[in-house]
């Protein structure tokens, strides 16, 4: 402890006496003159002084597969007595070449105290694929391009499938037609991931679905361990899945896109000197690269069973799963004319949407009208459950004592793998002759629609005085027929006048959007305001994100659904956008995807990311 002090004073009090003055800032560039078609290579800009506003070529002829990966390293030195420093700042670019030619890659630029320094640009040569090349990224660009390789790690990083993958675990393997299974889908990972979203949905030919996924916003984390190795999963989807037809039934894969954090350390130079080993420390050359990954599940096939043909009942109508069945009438005697309603219940655990009711069977003497089902689904993460009702409405049209049959419904159960049939009451019914049996136009009321009037068929001849016009009149030519005509052909007018206005209002919503683009976006900010104050992580980064995006969104009259970090830079590109700002509002919201993942007080993390957000916001209103 008392040579780290001693060594700290040194610095402070003695070296700023002796140290010599530092190089004249200069912005360098490494690349490789000659890639192949679909090599991934690197571009680092090394710069010799802290600076700020690194702005970046456009790269045009390749694909950017991540960066600027920022590094910056310091050491010291001392000769004869006399102290220097040397600071180094890299800016790599992941980068993948996708066509054959010469491209050209303009100049990056650096502010360092004030003054705007450059870096040469440079050519390099795509040739065709040959087979043979790798994916590292060194060797040495033309013109005054020099090499960094003694501050940067050339070898671009990679995660491997034991780091992260993504799976489908399925409930069941074997099941019977109509059987339900759920299938969660998760993502398994050692490293940070963020900016994660689905490529592709499985299909589910033959089967019938329901999702039953979380849709709160945010995906529910555990720890689960695989092979004794502890990984951090992530349920990316859950649903319910009915086999509709027997067999071997295969389930295509899910594909996600997301970016995984790697942490890496640059490669420095070894030397004797003890200030190089105190500063070179992996504690201050810590250094987090963003590499993009594609990932699918494994191909899931699973063995539909048929339902057993042996001692199917005949009530049999396809219900699966376990169930139980009754029946419940509000009166058994009453006169006619009257209604009654007899009520069917299915309670069970089962494909609850699909199943059939069964029907009763009724005297001819009464008139049943169509039932009313209504069903209350409980999904559940073992599966889907329930409640589903049919309501008859029943009325008598003749007195005498009548008899209603039990109702019969059978389901098989694959727990046991059999049949079961539960029988509803059976009910015995006293209906007596009401005064209105021969129909007195009374009103009935009911929760069910079509029941108005009853004994009312036959209606009054109309009275009054007849209207009565001469046989083979003419309408053509008639006052009444020019008024009609005029009212169409204002009626024509209007329409018109109402469509172009409609256009204009459509037209005019953009400008709309745009106008309202600041206060939506304050409004959103001030709600991440009160989310900071009380530390709410999850709601504060929903707010930031959705203020940053929808303000960029309403501003540049971008629809959401073709949001994306390429769209807002091209659109604030055709804005006239200065490059500076444009490139501080895509890592503004690329601080908002990763903030929640990276290292650090989230307390710190949220405060300075609400200040980037108000400044970002208030420069580009400017500018806009």
């Amino acid at each position: 402890m008392k040579k780290i002090f001693a060594l700290l004073l040194f610095i402070v009090c003695v070296a700023p006496m002796t140290m010599r003055a530092q190089d004249t800032p200069t912005l360098t560039v490494s690349a490789k003159k000659q890639v192949a078609v679909g090599e991934r290579f690197q571009v680092v800009f090394e710069a010799n002084a802290e600076g700020k506003n690194f702005s970046a070529p456009s790269f045009e002829g390749f694909t950017v597969v991540g960066g600027p990966f920022t590094s910056t390293s310091s050491s010291f030195s001392m000769v004869n007595g006399s102290m220097s420093h040397t600071v180094k700042c890299t800016y790599t670019f992941a980068l993948q070449a996708y066509k054959e030619g010469t491209f050209h890659v303009g100049s990056a630029s650096l502010t360092v105290k004030g003054d705007k320094i450059s870096s040469e640009p440079f050519d390099i040569q795509v040739l065709p694929d040959d087979g043979s090349h790798a994916n590292a990224s060194s060797g040495a660009s033309g013109g005054n391009t020099s090499q960094s390789s003694s501050s940067t790690n050339t070898n671009d990083p990679q995660v491997s499938g034991k780091d992260l993958f993504l799976k489908v675990i399925p409930s069941k393997r074997t099941l019977y037609v109509g059987e339900q299974m759920v299938l969660t889908y998760k993502l398994y990972t050692k490293v940070p991931v963020s900016s994660l979203s689905v490529d592709k949905m499985p299909s589910y030919a033959g089967f019938w679905t329901k999702d039953i996924s979380d849709n709160s916003g945010s995906l529910r984390q555990t720890s689960e361990y695989v092979n004794g190795v502890e990984y951090t999963v992530a349920e990316i989807q859950k649903v319910i899945v009915v086999p509709q037809r027997s067999g071997a039934l295969t389930l295509d894969p899910m594909s996600i896109e997301c970016i995984a954090q790697v942490r890496t350390e640059s490669n420095r130079r070894q030397s004797n000197d003890p200030f190089d080993i105190f500063f070179n420390d992996p504690f201050f050359n810590r250094n987090i690269v963003n590499v993009k990954k594609e990932l699918s599940t494994n191909t899931l096939t699973v063995d539909v069973k048929s339902l057993p043909a042996n001692q199917k009942p005949d009530s049999f109508a396809g219900a699966v799963g376990n169930y139980n069945f009754r029946s419940d009438i509000d009166k058994t005697e009453l006169k006619t004319n009257e209604a009654f309603t007899l009520t069917l219940t299915v309670v069970g655990s089962g494909n609850i949407e699909l199943l059939q009711m069964p029907a009763p069977v009724f005297p001819p003497d009464f008139e049943v009208y169509d039932p009313k089902i209504t069903v209350s689904p409980n999904v559940t993460a073992q599966g889907l459950s329930g409640t589903k009702k049919a309501e008859y409405l029943v009325i008598p049209r003749r007195a005498g004592n009548f008899n209603l049959a039990p109702v019969e419904f059978s389901f098989f159960n694959p727990a046991n793998g059999t049949y079961s049939t539960i029988q509803s009451e059976a009910y015995s019914i006293h209906v007596e002759k009401g005064s209105g049996e021969e129909g007195d136009g009374s009103i009935y009321a009911s929760n069910q629609e079509g029941i108005k009037y009853l004994g009312s068929d036959i209606r009054h001849i109309m009275t009054g005085k007849a209207q009565l016009k001469p046989k083979h009149s003419v309408f053509f030519g008639t006052p009444a027929y020019f008024v009609i005509l005029l009212a169409m052909l204002l009626a024509f007018i209007v329409l018109l006048l109402v469509s172009k206005k409609h256009e204009q209002q459509k037209q005019d919503t953009m400008a709309n959007r745009n106008k309202k683009a600041t206060k939506v976006a304050r409004g959103r900010l001030k709600k991440a305001e009160q989310y900071l104050k009380v530390k709410d992580q999850d709601n504060f980064y929903i707010e930031m994100s959705q203020a940053l995006w929808g303000y960029i969104s309403d501003k540049l009259g971008i629809e959401r659904s073709k949001l994306s970090m390429d769209t807002v830079s091209e659109a604030m590109k055709e804005k006239n956008v200065p490059d500076d700002l444009t490139n501080q509002f895509i890592d503004t919201l690329n601080s908002c995807e990763f903030a929640r993942f990276a290292p650090g007080s989230a307390e710190e993390k949220m405060g300075d990311l609400y200040q980037k957000g108000i400044e970002v916001i208030t420069k580009a209103e400017k500018v806009l």
